[in-house]
């Protein structure tokens, strides 16, 4: 289970949203096997004055809130995979591309009307 929050500006990515959930949503299937029809992102994009960062117009910032279980190269992996695959793709610079992963027990979810402990998933979270 992977939820994705995008934020950067409304003026730069607004009309870009679908390639760049397509980008972050290749580096999700290519490093941790999550299922082509598992796309869960929010664009949270925001107007230039509410978006303050020492960084280009660019600047993109990348949350994957997940469970738990996935080791430490499995993030290693995700976190190459954005630097090296999408923000190629996208055009980003280093410097304008944050990742970031943020896990939690799966009983602390709440999805289908069960905890996340209690779910069946057709998909691994332990990779």
């Amino acid at each position: 289970m992977a939820q994705v929050k995008i934020y950067g500006r409304r003026d730069v990515w607004a009309p870009r949203r679908r390639e760049v959930s397509d980008a972050v949503h290749a580096a999700l299937v290519g490093a941790w096997q999550l299922p082509e029809d598992k796309r869960f992102h929010r664009f949270l994009l925001l107007d230039a004055e509410d978006l303050v960062a020492p960084r280009s117009p660019a600047y993109l910032v990348v949350e994957i809130v997940c469970f738990t279980g996935r080791s430490p190269a499995a993030r290693r992996a995700l976190i190459a995979a954005f630097f090296d695959d999408v923000a190629p793709a996208l055009g980003l610079d280093a410097d304008d591309l944050e990742v970031v992963v943020l896990e939690s027990p799966p009983a602390s979810w709440g999805i289908r009307g069960v905890a996340g402990d209690e779910l069946t998933l057709g998909y691994r979270v332990d990779v």
